[in-house]
């Protein structure tokens, strides 16, 4: 069984993110994001030894919507496949795991999500718990306001600074051709107080894809591989009453069982749709102000729904490999209020 720590990042390719791909289905969306992380590789489909991909039926609106996008893969002649009905970073998770068998040494990961045909806010209601929250119906920014909301009145925040956030994202986007929204963008006015245009993320149609390879053949494909050193996942209780919405352990005990501790890091891409999340994973991943938040802008800046989480690890592998970072900490979350959150450590050789 390979080493863990000796399964690397070798590719990562993303759409130009947009607020409604209207021309384009999913699967058309999507080819040609597969065609470029390939041709970094010079790999075909026949040279993959595993391939897992994240999307969610409830935003395409049909079931087993995912089979549809295996069209832009080529399934044929039969392919090892697998999916998750989450964010794609939880699909490079269980990539991560295969190739920890030994079964294979390279992975194609891809994620794809369309927020724009219908209301996104309303749709991650379903997260929600199904007998108590659900059927009242307070949607993804009326959630995320009461957490931001919690870390003011605990004194940890405030709209200016809030508003920072939001801005220095978008200024670092600036340097992001892929990002929805880049540069000085107005604050706006309140969507949910205390939550302003500003601090929630746009509406965004897009995809993106990475390939993990093992080994030798890491090094063989990529000039610097981005090794995974580490990579956990944990969940906070289903019940939003029962969590301290200022804090995170989830994200916390994930790091620590990824190692994200045991060294410092001089790049985190966080996947924080609202600004006060940064806030929240800030302090529970004990990010210092010498650390490189959010480089790519984050999903303040672009957030297609199902592919944000694996552009984080995508954005810090791509720093590592053209030699940016060192040691990059990536972040994806999935759920109301960061329920669930996933933290990736990796790190390039020795220069």
């Amino acid at each position: 069984m390979p080493d863990p720590g000796r399964i690397a990042v070798v590719a990562f390719a993303q759409s130009d993110h947009r607020a409604a791909d209207e021309e384009n289905s999913e699967v058309e969306m999507l080819m040609p994001v597969l065609h470029e992380v390939l041709d970094r590789t010079g790999l075909k489909t026949a040279d993959i030894g595993f391939t897992c991909s994240g999307s969610s039926d409830y935003l395409a609106g049909r079931a087993f919507s995912f089979t549809l996008a295996l069209d832009g893969v080529g399934a044929w002649p039969p392919i090892s496949e697998s999916h998750v009905e989450t964010d794609g970073a939880w699909a490079l998770y269980e990539a991560w795991t295969k190739l920890l068998t030994g079964e294979a040494d390279t992975a194609l990961v891809y994620s794809y999500g369309k927020s724009s045909p219908g209301s996104v806010r309303d749709v991650l209601t379903r997260q929600l718990d199904p007998y108590y929250l659900a059927p009242l119906w307070p949607d993804a920014v009326a959630l995320a306001a009461l957490q931001a909301q919690a870390l003011i009145d605990a004194g940890e925040t405030d709209e200016e600074a809030l508003a920072a956030i939001a801005a220095r994202n978008r200024a670092a986007a600036t340097a992001n051709p892929h990002a929805r929204l880049r540069g000085s963008v107005p604050h706006g006015d309140y969507v949910v107080r205390p939550l302003r245009t500003g601090d929630c993320p746009p509406v965004t149609d897009g995809a993106a894809a990475v390939i993990l390879a093992a080994g030798d053949r890491a090094r063989r494909l990529c000039p610097r591989p981005a090794w995974i050193r580490g990579i956990d996942h944990r969940v906070e209780a289903h019940a939003l009453g029962l969590r301290d919405l200022t804090d995170s352990p989830s994200a916390r005990l994930a790091a620590e069982r990824a190692g994200a501790f045991e060294r410092p890091v001089d790049t985190a891409e966080l996947h924080a749709p609202f600004s006060a999340q940064e806030v929240v994973l800030r302090k529970a991943l004990q990010l210092g102000d010498d650390v490189c938040v959010n480089p790519s802008g984050g999903a303040l800046a672009a957030n297609p729904v199902m592919a944000a989480g694996l552009i984080r690890i995508g954005e810090a592998a791509d720093r590592i490999g053209r030699g940016a970072s060192d040691r990059a900490l990536a972040h994806a979350t999935s759920g109301p209020c960061l329920q669930q959150n996933l933290v990736a450590v990796l790190e390039g050789d020795p220069r």
